[in-house]
């Protein structure tokens, strides 16, 4: 079987991946996958589409969408090959979603500003959670995801708490939480607490570092991933003065190092103001 490049292009790539997924004739690896095995690659996918946003790259941004929509038809090759569903119950059941999240597109139904916009979303999906729990007791935090990085999967947590009055009422108060937190930390340090006592004090760090983020209107994902990108970017400086200096990174005293990581820092704060 050849590919039929005359298909609509989704009905293009359905037939292809069948295709790869065919006992007979198809791709050894592609029939092997399940569920689990690639779930790894979906989660790796997006995180690429988030990464060409952040560059800019439209061009690649446009292949790595496409990237993430084959695993999306991959998942569903697979639960159709199990009688489970197919693609098409995938596209019916998030255009049902939409249009029931949005009643004030497909209804009669009128918001005033994007603020009332989101409490109807929040509204009819604690409506689909308290569905979902059957007869068992609802509660605000089901179904946020334990798949989801920690720092998106606190943000979550927080919000949904939110919702009944369990948050701050502003920023500035959680300031004094993250000090709280900060001191118990140094306290397990300093009387020589288990690893298990430091992560757990380290996690509340964490935690409300977050919940600061969050009442910033900040995503905290976001936030680390750049400073992330500014550590690499300036580390690559410090190796290339290193480099030009005649110096071996691994001869240098800390203090050496921290005068050229000061040099990059104050070589960026210059090109910045410059532009």
């Amino acid at each position: 079987m050849t590919d039929d490049a005359n298909l609509p292009n989704i009905q293009r790539l359905l037939t292809i991946m069948a295709r790869l997924r065919d006992p007979d004739g198809g791709c050894p690896w592609d029939i092997g996958q399940t569920f689990e095995t690639i779930a790894p690659y979906t989660i790796e996918e997006a995180y690429e589409v988030a990464d060409a946003i952040q560059r800019g790259d439209t061009a690649d941004l446009r292949d790595e969408l496409g990237d993430l929509l084959l695993q999306v038809v991959f998942h569903a090759r697979i639960a159709e090959e199990a009688g489970l569903f197919a693609f098409e119950d995938v596209a019916a059941a998030i255009s049902d979603k939409m249009v029931r999240r949005h009643p004030h597109v497909f209804g009669d139904r009128t918001l005033e500003n994007e603020a009332a916009q989101r409490v109807a979303w929040e509204d009819v999906k604690a409506a689909e959670r308290a569905d979902k729990a059957g007869e068992g007791p609802a509660s605000v935090l089901d179904n946020v995801p334990l798949a989801l990085p920690a720092l998106l999967r606190a943000e979550k947590l927080q919000k949904r708490a939110a919702r009944i009055g369990f948050d701050w009422a502003e920023a500035a108060p959680i300031l004094a939480k993250i000090e709280e937190e900060i001191a118990e930390l140094r306290h397990e340090m300093e009387t020589g607490g288990s690893k298990a006592r430091l992560q757990d004090e380290m996690g509340d760090v964490l935690f409300v570092t977050v919940n600061l983020a969050r009442h910033l209107r900040l995503d905290p994902e976001t936030a680390l991933r750049g400073t992330n990108a500014k550590f690499e970017r300036r580390f690559r400086r410090i190796e290339a003065l290193c480099r030009e200096s005649g110096r071996d990174p691994d001869a240098m005293s800390l203090d050496e190092l921290d005068a050229f990581w000061d040099r990059a820092k104050a070589e960026e704060r210059a090109a910045e103001a410059a532009d």
